[in-house]
């Protein structure tokens, strides 16, 4: 059976989108100072760039476009999740210095994945967050060139592999699964169970907490 061989490989590119408007806005941007780096064959990235990004040689110059449903599909209202503002307490108080409209938050499901979402409103009793990726229903338009691209080392691929794994989360689902767990986790993140829609909770890195949060303990002041 054949294998194919993990590459460590680093890329510098600008993303752009274009929206319903015809407008087209320069969203991201990876300088060759700070490329982007991932192993590939691991899953760290969308499938359809590392495919489009892996053929390629060291040097070489890239100018591709991913339609929408090879990037993160449509915007689903599903994902707005309306979470139970008792969710987001500390020793008894709400978190207001992490909780507000704009802001990122990240959350952990009863699987242990690390997601996150972006807080739309607080409210007296619930939380609405929307867990749908900031570029869901647009196609990605990337430019840039290859900075690295080589074999994998082993010692990169373990360190790959540490970095995408989580910790575990104590909720079996934000109807109450901590128990007591009023403190929350040391590790600073919300917990989510599943909610409607097939949706696990919610989506991407971000948002730094010193306190951690379990659904079901506590009372919110």
């Amino acid at each position: 059976m054949e294998t194919t061989e993990n590459k460590y490989v680093a890329v510098a590119y600008e993303l752009y989108t274009t929206g319903e408007d015809g407008v087209t806005e320069l969203v991201e941007k990876a300088p060759v100072e700070h490329p982007f780096q991932f192993i590939s064959g691991m899953g760290f990235t969308l499938d359809a760039f590392e495919q489009q990004v892996a053929p390629l040689n060291q040097g070489d110059k890239f100018d591709f476009v991913l339609a929408k449903e090879d990037a993160y599909g449509d915007y689903e209202e599903a994902r707005v999740l309306h979470l139970d503002r008792q969710m987001f307490c500390v020793n008894g108080h709400f978190d207001k210095e992490n909780i507000y409209p704009g802001n990122v938050i990240t959350l952990l499901n009863e699987d242990g994945n690390h997601l996150q979402g972006l807080v739309l409103e607080v409210g007296e009793k619930e939380v609405t967050v929307d867990m749908n990726h900031p570029l869901s229903g647009k196609a990605l338009h990337f430019k840039g060139e290859v900075v690295v691209m080589r074999p994998a080392t082993n010692d990169e691929i373990q360190g790959f592999v540490n970095r995408m794994s989580g910790e575990g989360c104590c909720c079996d689902g934000c109807g109450g699964g901590c128990g007591d767990h009023e403190e929350g986790h040391a590790d600073g993140h919300h917990c989510c169970g599943h909610h409607e829609g097939g949706h696990e909770g919610c989506g991407h890195h971000g948002g730094h907490h010193e306190d951690g949060h379990c659904c079901g303990g506590g009372h919110c002041h």
